[in-house]
């Protein structure tokens, strides 16, 4: 299965461990990921304009099998990127830490949403609902 993980991004890469952690997850199920800032940006090594960003984004976006959006933050291209998701009919799962506040636009576009306390909790969920064949239309 291969995901895009939409999430905040920040020009620090504070979030690195975040990203690494959820990928890495992930990557344990022999699923592939793809993140904007790690991925196309190469943690700030490529800058992109905007216009470069937002069409290399939607280019990876649409060869993905599920966009898993990340809520613990909110921020406006994560926004767009589940926007664009859900137009092109990509599954949107959220996934949040527990306590969060996320947004109910996104939780009313998402298949799924996951409340976590460790990495491994999410890809655990992911494989049961593929295994309850939850994602399909």
């Amino acid at each position: 299965m291969k995901t895009f993980l939409s999430i905040k991004y920040h020009a620090n890469h504070n979030n690195r461990a975040q990203i690494e952690g959820i990928t890495a997850a992930l990557r344990l199920l022999g699923w592939e990921t793809v993140c904007v800032t790690r991925d196309i940006e190469g943690w700030g090594e490529r800058p992109l304009s905007p216009q470069q960003l937002m069409q290399a984004t939607f280019a990876a976006i649409d060869k993905c099998d599920l966009l898993l959006v990340e809520l613990s933050e909110k921020g406006v291209g994560v926004g767009i990127e589940a926007g664009y998701a859900y137009g092109r009919n990509i599954p949107i799962v959220a996934i949040a830490p527990v306590g969060s506040d996320i947004s109910t636009t996104l939780q009313g576009i998402a298949r799924q949403v996951i409340w976590y306390d460790t990495y491994e909790e999410i890809a655990d969920c992911l494989s049961a609902m593929l295994n309850h064949e939850d994602m399909k239309e």
